[in-house]
């Protein structure tokens, strides 16, 4: 098991893991989205203390939400094909700043991953 450096790191895994154990099908969804926010934001904070170890993590973790969520796209809705596309924009975007770190287009990314799980929670 790989050692966490810190208490913010210990609490936000038990939290998620304790919000995952419990949740429906549609709260793993919204939880998904949450994390995949959470990822992209602490990769911008830890770019800007230059904590490049961090920003691989926090990089890493947003590109395995953006996975599960891809690949848990129910295809048969026909929102999935537009989903499909976002997903793998933002897939890309995210790749990009592991070579060129841009802040801009990552908070850019999670202004839409916000509304998309807003629109979400509405038609759920």
């Amino acid at each position: 098991m790989h050692a966490l450096r810190s208490p913010q790191d210990a609490y936000r895994k038990v939290d998620f893991d304790a919000r995952i154990s419990g949740a429906n099908p549609v709260q793993l969804v919204f939880l998904c989205y949450e994390h995949l926010a959470s990822a992209l934001n602490s990769a911008i904070h830890a770019d800007d203390r230059r904590d490049n170890a961090r920003k691989s993590e926090a990089l890493t973790r947003a590109l395995s939400a953006l996975t599960v969520l891809h690949l848990g796209l129910d295809r048969s809705q026909p929102i999935a094909a537009a989903l499909d596309t976002f997903f793998q924009n933002a897939r890309r975007t995210v790749l990009d700043s592991v070579l060129t770190f841009d802040a801009v287009a990552l908070r850019r990314l999670i202004v839409d991953i916000n509304e998309i799980a807003a629109a979400f929670r509405t038609t759920a």
